[in-house]
């Protein structure tokens, strides 16, 4: 596809026919890509691809054929340019021994050609919105892992570019942290317009914050949609949560000539529109005495989309 101009705007993301070989082995295969702005989940089992076509995007590595373009600039050719337009948080741990967590994200600030003083506020202010405290200013090996990662994602956001790419950024950390760092990415992708790329294996929190998934599974794109248009079953239905037993309540519901599902997890699930089935659901609750817990449209899980797509299955129901 050429990259004609457009009424709509540019993707994120656009590749065509992109291929990498190390030697024989053939980490991506063809790869045709479009990623629009928002938040995009990454998935993939390991040896997928995924590390290597965040390394194509980045320019660190050389295409074996294909070509593609990041923010309407092109791989292979304008590289610095896309890095300087693109905050990158690495899996690995990334620093210098000796500087503290300050002096760390405002080195990266300089290197982005902020003067220090300014470097400096802004590394202030970047590890205030992560939620650094006192921390900052002890030597960044005493830090623990969640305030590695706290780190890793200020020296990302630092020099305010447009487009985010964050490899792991919830591994590692507690219950809470995990929030906390998904919340601020929410923050950045809706209050400030920032493109984001997340590489992660924690399904959840893919399908928690993510607008759209790329599945990559030996080296080829699987899957690439919309997360509401994957989530959405070929079938309407309706997933019914009861406070008690549900044997009695889909026994009426059957007897209302409505067919029934009941699943091992305690959920009843009826086929059919919502809407058209609200009313039935709520007078068998009356009849039989139990309380519903929640009554919401049936959706399928980002963990059976994953699956399917690595074992190539291309139909997701």
């Amino acid at each position: 596809m050429p990259f004609e101009d457009r009424m709509t705007p540019p993707p994120l993301v656009d590749l065509v026919e992109i291929t990498k070989d190390y030697g024989r082995f053939r980490a991506l295969d063809r790869v045709s890509l479009r990623v629009e702005s928002g938040i995009t989940g990454l998935l993939g089992p390991n040896g997928a691809g995924k590390t290597t076509l965040i390394k194509v995007l980045l320019g660190l590595v050389r295409l074996t054929s294909g070509r593609g373009r990041l923010l309407d600039f092109e791989l292979g050719r304008q590289a610095r340019e896309i890095r300087a337009r693109v905050g990158y948080m690495p899996e690995d741990d990334c620093y210098l021994h000796g500087l503290t967590g300050v002096e760390s994200v405002q080195f990266v600030a300089q290197l982005s050609r902020f003067p220090p003083v300014e470097g400096l506020r802004r590394a202030h202010e970047i590890l205030d919105f992560c939620g650094a405290g006192q921390e900052r200013y002890r030597t960044v090996e005493t830090y623990s892992t969640g305030m590695r990662q706290k780190l890793r994602f200020a020296q990302a956001i630092v020099h305010d570019p447009p487009v985010l790419i964050l490899d792991e950024p919830t591994s590692g950390l507690d219950p809470e942290e995990r929030l906390e760092m998904l919340n601020r990415i929410r923050v950045l992708a809706r209050d400030h317009g920032k493109a984001v790329l997340i590489c992660t294996h924690i399904l959840p929190d893919v399908q928690s914050i993510s607008d759209a998934v790329v599945i990559l599974a030996r080296g080829r794109v699987q899957v690439s949609e919309r997360l509401s248009v994957l989530s959405r079953p070929a079938m309407p239905s309706l997933e019914v949560r009861l406070q008690g037993s549900s044997d009695r309540f889909a026994e009426w519901l059957r007897g209302q000539g409505l067919v029934v599902e009941a699943r091992s997890n305690g959920c009843v699930v009826l086929p059919g529109e919502p809407e058209d089935l609200a009313g039935p659901v709520w007078q068998a609750a009356r009849e039989c005495g139990v309380a519903v817990r929640s009554m919401a449209s049936s959706r399928n899980s980002l963990e059976e989309i994953f699956l399917k797509a690595v074992r190539g299955e291309s139909q997701v129901d």
